[in-house]
């Protein structure tokens, strides 16, 4: 059995996830796949379905009924690799904006580095964002200057939605307490990592942003990281995380 599993969230991706699929798929790492998709209306659970005849054992699907945000899906997803036996588990968008050429580096971090935790860092060596807004980038930046500064994790891009995790990792975090559903997701996950004195590693990539499909960026999501982040602080000083 291939001891890699990346995850990915969809919601009407039909523009995307052909291609995202056969991209890690023909890496030269194998690289299973499991796609949450919460039920997208433009049918991409549909393709998805019809690619596993094509690709037989390493393409896997978790359909659900609704719209119930990031968070929850990559929980979903954790659950599910853990229940299937993978030692690497990935998150990944759908949109290349994080490159499937990138895996490896993340992979090759966590099993011949020392990393448990391996993040593909947007600001770790400048800012390497591509088609971003000058007000988007600023923001996602600062974002992470704040998590440093409230948290004391020395990450450069705690927003990072492109991460490989050892299966120890997630073994030992208690997912049933995440909460967060946005960026406050991805920042979770990673202090709740920092708290088990697990070793992360920043791994340098180019992230590109998508040129097909919708972002799902928020005004709730932007305002869940803000205040998640202090809350996040408050339950480690009380030893309620």
């Amino acid at each position: 059995m291939n001891d890699c599993i990346v995850i990915i969230p969809t919601y009407n991706e039909i523009e995307n996830i052909e291609s995202i699929i056969r991209a890690v798929l023909s890496q030269r790492k194998t690289f299973d796949i499991l796609i949450i998709d919460d039920n997208s209306p433009d049918h991409t659970a549909d393709k998805v379905v019809l690619l596993q005849k094509e690709f037989g054992g390493r393409l896997f699907i978790e359909k659900r009924e609704k719209k119930s945000g990031l968070g929850t899906a990559y929980v979903h997803g954790f659950r599910w690799a853990l229940e299937h036996k993978y030692e690497y588990i990935f998150e990944m968008d759908a949109d290349f904006s994080h490159n499937p050429n990138d895996l490896e580096k993340l992979y090759t971090a966590c099993h011949l580095g020392d990393a448990d935790l391996s993040i593909g860092s947007r600001y770790v060596t400048g800012v390497n964002v591509v088609n971003w807004p000058l007000s988007r980038v600023l923001m996602s930046y600062f974002a992470s200057v704040y998590v440093r500064w409230i948290t004391g994790m020395k990450i450069h891009d705690a927003t990072a939605g492109f991460v490989c995790y050892k299966k120890r990792v997630l073994e030992e975090i208690n997912l049933d307490k995440i909460k967060f559903v946005g960026y406050a997701f991805q920042i979770e996950m990673k202090y709740r990592t920092y708290c088990k004195k697990f070793k992360i590693t920043e791994v340098p990539i180019i992230f590109t942003d998508r040129t097909k499909g919708q972002s799902k960026m928020s005004n709730s999501i932007i305002i869940e990281a803000v205040f998640g982040v202090i809350a996040l602080r408050l339950k480690k000083l009380f030893n309620t995380l």
